[in-house]
Order: C-alpha cells, then structure tokens, then sequence
C-alpha cells in the first residue's frame, strides 16, 4: 500500500485565461481527513471535481494509492465518491430511498441475494436510516435525512477516498453536528479517506485533522487542523476565522470534542 490514499501535484484548471486553480499541491494518508477550505471562487470545488474525474485538469497529476487515476469510469467510482451540497437534486425524486441504495450497490458489489439485501440494510442503518425511512420517497424525508441518503450510496461502492463537497452547508446547526458525528464514526469504522470541501472554518475541528485554505485558486496555508487555525499565519486565514458567526467558538480539536 502507498504512502498516500491521494497525492495532488501541481493541479491546475484554466479557463481561456482565468485560472481557477493554480499550481494546488497536497497529500493523503489512508483513513486521514483533509478540509479544503475557501470563500466562493477560491477553487476548492473546481479542485474536488478535478479529483473525482468531474473536470480535467489543465496541468498537474493525481494518484490514489500510489498510481494514477483509472481511465475506467467503474474503476474511479469505487476509487472515490463525491457527496454534494444539495442532496434533493442529486436524488431520483421517483425512486424510494433503499432503491436508490440498492442501485448503488448493484453496479459496484458481486452480493446477490440474501447477503446483497443485508448489506442494503447494514448501509442504512451505517448512516442511521430506518426501515420506513427506506421506503420513502425523498421528498418525504427531511434536508439531513437526504444526505444521510446520498451518503450510504456513496459508501455503497466501498470507495477508499470520499469527498464531501459543501455537504452541510444546508444544513442547520444541530443537523450539521449530527451529520458530522456520523462521518467521523463511518471514518472509524470504515477506514475511509475524507476530503471535507467547505468554505466554514468552524466545521472543520469537528471531523478533520489537517486544512488546506485556498484563495484565488492558490494554497496560502495549510497543515494540521490546530496549528493552522489556533496561529494561523497568513493574513486570508486569519481573516476567515474572524468572520465566523458563532460566539465563543474556540478553534482547537479539544474544545470541538467538548
């Protein structure tokens, strides 16, 4: 096994002449969780669509343990999943939420059968999903409820590495939490690899160990969580974290747990 789940070199994306990505550059160990984080514009969505395959990149290379990307679509998707923002438009509004899990899991396991029905009822219940709630229609289901949906078919193709593109940013506060607890729990369980996409500092104690802040499409800092956000050194960092509307946030991993 690599030293890497995802290694980044020199990524960049242009547009005619507007560069949204310039030059980003980063690594992942197995089971580590990394935030890109970065106001609107900053590149940090176009960097995650790069990465699943959504976009293709002008310059640079990525490697997922070790070796190039996979040019077989099948083989990316059991690579790497992508949640997204809004979990309602990413869903079949027809189709009943174990369908839509179970869909998943058709195109990516060999389980048939009794064994494929279960691993159906173990993905759900990983993402705290009921029976009744697998019989819903998404409409019927709540906007956290939703993405604990889009999250179990994610995790259906049993992906190394997944990416969560501004997945609780919809989401209100105490819903927020909730989601957040239950990926660091499906990252323990599960050993997956977490890219966090989120333009909100205060979010990213709860569940990531290192940060990487973009800004017009550049890296201006990045390391571990709470040495970058407890003395952060550049100037757009230290700007982000005084914009943060929660009073008596503490940016530190012990004041997140407590």
């Amino acid at each position: 096994m690599s030293e890497y789940a995802l290694q980044v070199t020199g990524l960049r994306k242009t547009f005619g002449e507007f560069a949204a990505v310039d030059d980003v550059s980063f690594a992942v160990r197995p089971g580590g969780s990394l935030a890109i984080v970065g106001e609107s514009g900053s590149g940090k969505t176009t960097t995650a669509r790069m990465i699943v395959g959504l976009e293709r990149p002008t310059a640079g290379s990525l490697a997922f343990d070790g070796a190039p990307r996979s040019r077989s679509r099948l083989k990316r998707a059991r690579q790497i999943q992508m949640v997204f923002q809004d979990p309602y438009s990413s869903l079949d509004r027809r189709q009943k939420v174990s369908d839509c899990i179970a869909e998943a899991l058709h195109l990516h396991s060999p389980l048939r059968g009794a064994e494929f029905a279960a691993r159906v009822n173990e993905l759900m219940d990983m993402v705290g999903l009921d029976e009744r709630q697998g019989r819903s229609l998404p409409k019927a289901l709540s906007g956290g409820q939703r993405q604990r949906v889009a999250i179990a078919r994610a995790l259906a193709a049993s992906p190394k590495i997944l990416v969560m593109d501004e997945a609780v940013a919809a989401l209100d506060v105490s819903i927020q939490a909730q989601i957040l607890t239950l990926l660091a729990g499906i990252r323990r369980e599960t050993g997956v690899t977490l890219l966090f996409i989120t333009h909100d500092l205060a979010v990213v104690p709860h569940i990531c160990d290192d940060i990487l802040v973009m800004q017009h499409g550049r890296v201006v800092e990045k390391g571990p969580v709470d040495a970058v956000l407890d003395e952060p050194a550049d100037p757009y960092t230290r700007r982000l974290l005084a914009a943060i509307p929660r009073p008596g946030w503490v940016p530190t991993r012990a004041s997140a747990a407590s």
